[in-house]
């Protein structure tokens, strides 16, 4: 069976910029939500974040990001830039986007311990990406 064909599109290298400056509104919003006591904004906010911030260390090392349903996929692309942590990022990527579902969709509220374990999360991705961008 021949290797799963990952949905990509092709991004000019510069773009990483706008995909990181979205991960950082959807980042400084999250800490906001938070203390507002907004924990399902968290959640769906920490998504928002993650996401960006994979987009923006993706189309910056590889010029590419995934347009694939499967959130997955984002995972695996992340991880195949083979920076250092990569890996460890993309583990860390995957268990926040498993819990969009219910954060986004599902009746359960998000609890308070949740959003803080979500911006913990998110946040130490959102810090890797940026250090990348930054340098």
């Amino acid at each position: 069976m021949p290797p799963k064909k990952r949905q990509t599109k092709k991004e000019e290298k510069t773009a990483a910029i706008d995909f990181l400056k979205k991960a950082q509104d959807s980042h400084e919003t999250m800490l906001i939500a938070f203390q507002n006591e907004n924990y399902n904004a968290v959640g769906t906010l920490a998504i928002q974040c993650v996401i960006s911030s994979a987009d923006a260390i993706c189309v910056y090392e590889k010029g590419l990001r995934s347009i694939s349903q499967d959130h997955g996929d984002i995972c695996a692309l992340v991880k195949s830039t083979l920076l250092p942590e990569a890996n460890e990022k993309s583990n860390a990527l995957k268990r926040i986007l498993a819990k969009k579902n219910l954060i986004q969709y599902e009746r359960r509220n998000v609890f308070e311990a949740e959003a803080t374990d979500l911006i913990k999360s998110a946040t130490r991705i959102f810090e890797w990406v940026s250090l990348y961008l930054k340098k």
